[in-house]
């Protein structure tokens, strides 16, 4: 059968849009009717060229949301007509991380930049008879994905595709980074430099944890507009204050019990290190780019002030426990999820609106199918 997707061929070059031949899903795999696909940033990073992939052509897009058309052998707790949720990173469910309920590190994970699916084969080719890879091991740009069962969350089908989507990977990455990675507790001071699609759902994990000061840091003021709205009870345009500075004027000199930095920039993650206050956590959640190998930090500074620095990816969730469970505090009104969206594109669309995020335009835009 035929798929329409956003291929990206080189390096800093827009992605192309063009037809493909797709498989029937292979044992344990599923075939999936894409609805609704976020922007995220860390896809731009394989089209710009920050972060390498295994191969090229391959179709990017991996926080995305749809129906299941039809599975593969072996396939059984996956049905035809189920909502699913992808996961950019699977979970086997044998191995040690996923048995200790540490699935976002699953071992699977190595391969989810090298663009065949697990078996090292392929289910997409376009009209030159050329394979093409699949980000995340998923190609959520497209109008199919044939992916591996243990990409998939099913979830219940009175939540909206278009903001499901976004549970997959910006909200639960955000989200988590804060109850599950960080710990923050009730009453704590915290830290966000970049209020972004991952920025703001740290805000809004912040909030749901029960820190009261929220301090929200980015160059671009409708963001930090609408970072109030999401739960920050300060901002600070770094264009127009020293952060480190005001942090430290707003905490009466202590500086904050957490700080996340959001935007993969060693200058930035030098700032959240000297904004948080002794025995503190810093997070970085921003992925550099992979010519990145140092940090301005001190280590005698690190011991001295007994601070804590620790990386984290998806949330340091289990997306089939965390999934549910965020679409379940959205339900209830606890999570923002559809004032998130600020623009929906076609796929047509989809290099304008790269385009838009780049430009701070929007908090997540969203690629819609049909």
């Amino acid at each position: 059968m035929k798929t329409r997707a956003a291929v990206s061929y080189q390096p800093g070059e827009p992605l192309v849009i063009e037809e493909l031949e797709i498989e029937e899903p292979r044992v344990g795999e599923v075939l999936v009717k894409m609805s609704a696909v976020g922007l995220c940033h860390s896809d731009y990073h394989v089209m710009a060229g920050d972060r390498p992939v295994g191969m090229r052509p391959i179709v990017l897009g991996h926080e995305g949301a749809g129906v299941v058309e039809a599975v593969g052998t072996g396939v059984t707790r996956i049905r035809p007509g189920d909502h699913v949720v992808l996961t950019f990173i699977p979970s086997c469910g044998t191995c040690r991380f996923c048995v200790s309920g540490m699935s976002h590190a699953c071992v699977l994970s190595a391969s989810i930049a090298k663009g065949p699916q697990l078996d090292g084969t392929y289910r997409l080719r376009n009209k030159a008879g050329q394979n093409v890879g699949q980000f995340c091991l998923l190609g959520a740009f497209s109008e199919y994905a044939v992916v591996n069962q243990d990409s998939v969350c099913v979830i219940d089908k009175r939540y909206r595709l278009d903001a499901a989507c976004l549970v997959g990977c910006g909200v639960v990455g955000g989200f988590g980074a804060v109850v599950h990675r960080a710990k923050v507790r009730p009453g704590s001071s915290v830290l966000v430099i970049g209020v972004g699609g991952v920025g703001m759902n740290v805000i809004q994990g912040a909030r749901v944890a029960g820190a009261t000061t929220i301090i929200a840091a980015d160059i671009v003021d409708q963001k930090l507009t609408w970072a109030k709205a999401f739960g920050a009870t300060h901002t600070i345009n770094v264009h127009e204050a020293d952060v480190v500075a005001t942090v430290m004027e707003i905490t009466g000199g202590g500086g904050v019990d957490f700080a996340f930095e959001v935007i993969s920039n060693p200058t930035t993650i030098g700032q959240a290190f000297a904004a948080t206050a002794k025995l503190g956590v810093v997070v970085v959640i921003g992925l550099t780019p992979a010519s990145v190998e140092s940090l301005p930090i001190s280590p005698l500074q690190l011991v001295l002030t007994q601070k804590t620095l620790m990386g984290t990816l998806y949330g340091a969730s289990n997306p089939q426990v965390e999934i549910p469970r965020v679409l379940s505090l959205y339900e209830h009104g606890l999570i923002k999820l559809d004032e998130l969206i600020t623009r929906r594109y076609r796929l047509d669309q989809v290099n304008e609106g790269y385009a838009d995020m780049l430009a701070g335009k929007n908090i997540r835009g969203v690629v819609t199918f049909g």
